[in-house]
C-alpha cells in the first residue's frame, strides 16, 4: 500500500482534525480546461474517453497538474451501469446523453440483470488501477456512481429531461415496477462502487441528480430508501483505512437531516442551503460538503475570494467536517485561471477557521 501523502480529505470527510480545509470541485476534469478539449477531440468522442483506462488516467490527472487539489476524481459518467446493461447509452452533440432502448414496459425492467463490474464495466476498474498507480499516493482518489433513482431517469426517459413525466407516471401509476428498477439498480450500484473500492478508490460520492425534483414523499420513497441500501452494503474500510461515502442530492438540502440518517459519512450541499443552516440540520452527524454557486468562477478575482470566505464563515470553525467545493459540476465556459483563485483562496483563508 502506497502511503497517503495528502489526507485532509480523508480526514475531513470523517470529521477527523484537519489544519486547512480540503478542496476537491466536481467535474474538475472536464470541457473547462484546454488540454482535455484537445485530448477529447483526438479521442474522437467521450465514450472513447471514459472506456480507455490510459486516456481515462491523463484526464484525471489533468486538472492536478495544474491546481493545488486535495482530491483526484475518477474521470468516467454516471449512466456507464445502465450502459452496461444493454440500453445502448449515446451522446448527441448539443442534446446530452440518450439511449437507444429506454424502458417503458414491464418485461424490459424485469429482464435487467446487474451487470458484474470486472467484466462488462472493467474499463472502470482498471481505469481506477491505472489512476491510483499514477497518483503515487500524492492524493486519495474519489470513485462514484449515480443514484438508483437519478440513473432510472435517464433510463426510463430515454435521455435527459425537463419534466420527467414519464417516470413520475411510473411512480404513481405502476410503482412496483419502479421499485423493482430502482433495487435492481441499487445492487447494480453497491457491486460498482465496492469493485472501485477493491481496484483503490479511496472515497465514494453518489450523485443524485435528480432527487431534488421529487416531493418529500417520493423522494424518501423512490430516492432516499435506495442510497440508504447502497451505504449498507458498501466497503467502508480497505487497505487498511475507512472509506468516506459521501450522498449528494442536488436542491435536496430540506432533505439533510434524513440524509444525515442514512449512514453515510457526509453530504453534499447545493448554493440553495447555506453551510449554517446545513450544519444545523445535520447536527454535526455527517460532514459537509459544498457548496459556492458555480457562477461565482465567471466573477473578477476579488469577488471570487470573497464568496470563498463568506462560505468558509458559513461552516464556521471547526477543527474539521467541511470539504469546500462548487454547489455543482463546473461550467465549460469558465476561465482555468479563476478556478486557480478560488482553490488558492480556500488554501489561504481556512487555515484561521481550524486553530
Amino acid at each position: 500500500m502506497t502511503e497517503l501523502k495528502n489526507d485532509t480529505l480523508l480526514r475531513a470527510f470523517l470529521r477527523q482534525p484537519v489544519e486547512r480545509t480540503p478542496v476537491w470541485i466536481m467535474r474538475q476534469a472536464g470541457r473547462y480546461l484546454p488540454e482535455y478539449r484537445e485530448i477529447r477531440a483526438k479521442a474522437g468522442s467521450f465514450m472513447n474517453l471514459c472506456t480507455n483506462p490510459e486516456l481515462a488516467c491523463e484526464v484525471t490527472m489533468q486538472p492536478l497538474r495544474r491546481f493545488k487539489l486535495d482530491a483526484a476524481i475518477l474521470f468516467s459518467d454516471i449512466l456507464t451501469i445502465p450502459d452496461a446493461m444493454g440500453l445502448g447509452l449515446y451522446f448527441e452533440e448539443g442534446e446530452g446523453p440518450k439511449f437507444k432502448t429506454p424502458l417503458r414496459t414491464e418485461s424490459s425492467i424485469k429482464k435487467l440483470a446487474v451487470p458484474d463490474p470486472e467484466d462488462s464495466l472493467r474499463y472502470v476498474t482498471d481505469a481506477v488501477r491505472t489512476i491510483r498507480k499514477e497518483l503515487d499516493g500524492s492524493v486519495p482518489l474519489i470513485g462514484f456512481s449515480g443514484s438508483p433513482w437519478t440513473l432510472a431517469t435517464y433510463m426510463v426517459e430515454g435521455g435527459s429531461s425537463k419534466d420527467f413525466k414519464t417516470i413520475k407516471g411510473m411512480a404513481f401509476e405502476n410503482p412496483a415496477m419502479l421499485h423493482h428498477l430502482l433495487d435492481t439498480n441499487a445492487k447494480a450500484v453497491t457491486e460498482y462502487l465496492n469493485a472501485q473500492i477493491k481496484a483503490g478508490a479511496q472515497a465514494a460520492m453518489i450523485f443524485d441528480t435528480w432527487g431534488g425534483v421529487l416531493s418529500t414523499e417520493m423522494y424518501q420513497s423512490f430516492s432516499l430508501q435506495y442510497m440508504q441500501q447502497i451505504v449498507d452494503g458498501l466497503i467502508r474500510e480497505h487497505e487498511g483505512r475507512k472509506v468516506p461515502v459521501i450522498l449528494f442530492t442536488k436542491n435536496g438540502g430540506q432533505w439533510l437531516d434524513a440524509i444525515a440518517d442514512t449512514g453515510c459519512d457526509a453530504a453534499g450541499c447545493d448554493w440553495t442551503i447555506t453551510l449554517a443552516e446545513a450544519r444545523a440540520k445535520v447536527a454535526d452527524k455527517i460532514a459537509l460538503q459544498g457548496n459556492i454557486d458555480p457562477c461565482i468562477l465567471y466573477a473578477k478575482p476579488e469577488r471570487i475570494r470573497e464568496e470563498v470566505q463568506k462560505t468558509l464563515s458559513s461552516y464556521g470553525p471547526a477543527k474539521s467536517g467541511h470539504v469546500f467545493n462548487l454547489g455543482h459540476g463546473i461550467h465549460p465556459g469558465v476561465n482555468p485561471d479563476n478556478l486557480g483563485v478560488l482553490i488558492d483562496s480556500v488554501h489561504e483563508l481556512s487555515p484561521a477557521l481550524h486553530k
